[in-house]
């Protein structure tokens, strides 16, 4: 029962409301996906605890993809714990995880499971990684839940009810004003984008002369929290993984990150379809704007 977060579910609620920030109190003990929140919570935690006590003794057993990402065996390990969890719980429900593949029942309810976002950096002996667990109803994020081992803590929310910390405080996301050294930014691209990607060449390099700092966390999720506690002014995605974006961008924008298009339209942060519909610009009011126009002018370079 990590940070007194029960590992125990009730019924599931299917109510749908729509991605976004609303203010007000956190949210109340019999709200929706109470009970979907807290045994991801516990998941998540629990998971935390299993990949921190071994974390140096992570093995990579195998790779994947055309660039040699890892799969270790703290990867499966994690996995195994966090989908016994939600069978446990939820035996209705399908699970998309990032080793197993997708698991159907048929529902349109889906959990999204990263058990470890970060596993390149695991297997060179780098603490900085992840665990990430969404659920979605159709295309549509309604909770996201990520648990930072090293540190021990947990930032969750739920969709229209804002995003929290471990402590129950509302996190504040981005700020706003452009910092005049210039936005220290989040990057990441998909495992499918070729070294010789073009496009992805073109936005990074804009990025890296026209902000302070651009970082390649290699663990989406982590940028993601990074964004909604505000630490960082914005994130640009490429391309992006299907299975952590959604309880990522949830998160974001529930702490008060506006997401947008590569061209500046409302993006949807789904995990079905294509990855060339999974890019996007996450930022506030001037930060987004300022980010928008250089890829824009990036985009129109290339």
């Amino acid at each position: 029962m990590p940070n007194g977060v029960p590992d125990r579910a009730g019924p599931a609620d299917t109510t749908r409301p729509a991605v976004g920030r609303v203010d007000g109190p956190a949210p109340p003990h019999r709200s929706p996906y109470t009970a979907e929140r807290r045994v991801a919570v516990a998941a998540a935690e629990a998971t935390g605890q299993l990949l921190r006590g071994h974390f140096t003794d992570a093995r990579a057993i195998r790779t994947k993809g055309a660039h040699g990402d890892v799969v270790t065996d703290l990867d499966l390990a994690a996995e195994e714990l966090i989908l016994a969890r939600l069978r446990r719980h939820f035996p209705q429900d399908r699970i998309l995880s990032e080793e197993a593949g997708l698991l159907d029942t048929g529902t349109r309810r889906t959990w999204l499971v990263d058990p470890l976002d970060g596993s390149n950096n695991v297997a060179i002996g780098l603490p900085a990684y992840v665990v990430g667990i969404g659920l979605c109803v159709g295309d549509t994020p309604v909770l996201g839940v990520v648990h930072e081992p090293v540190t021990g803590r947990t930032w969750h929310a739920v969709a229209g009810q804002g995003a929290h910390g471990d402590d129950g405080a509302r996190l504040p996301g981005p700020r706003g004003e452009l910092p005049q050294s210039g936005p220290v930014l989040a990057w990441t691209q998909g495992h499918a984008v070729d070294r010789d990607d073009g496009t992805a060449a073109a936005l990074r390099g804009a990025l890296e002369r026209r902000c302070r700092r651009v970082l390649q966390l290699w663990a989406p999720l982590l940028g993601w929290s990074l964004l909604a506690r505000g630490t960082i002014d914005g994130f640009v995605g490429y391309r992006a993984e299907a299975v952590d974006l959604p309880a990522g961008a949830l998160l974001a924008a529930e702490a008060g990150a506006e997401l947008r298009t590569l061209d500046g339209a409302r993006f949807r942060p789904g995990f079905t379809g294509p990855d060339a519909g999974r890019s996007y610009v996450a930022a506030r009011a001037e930060t987004l704007t300022y980010v928008l126009e250089e890829v824009a002018a990036a985009l129109e370079r290339r």
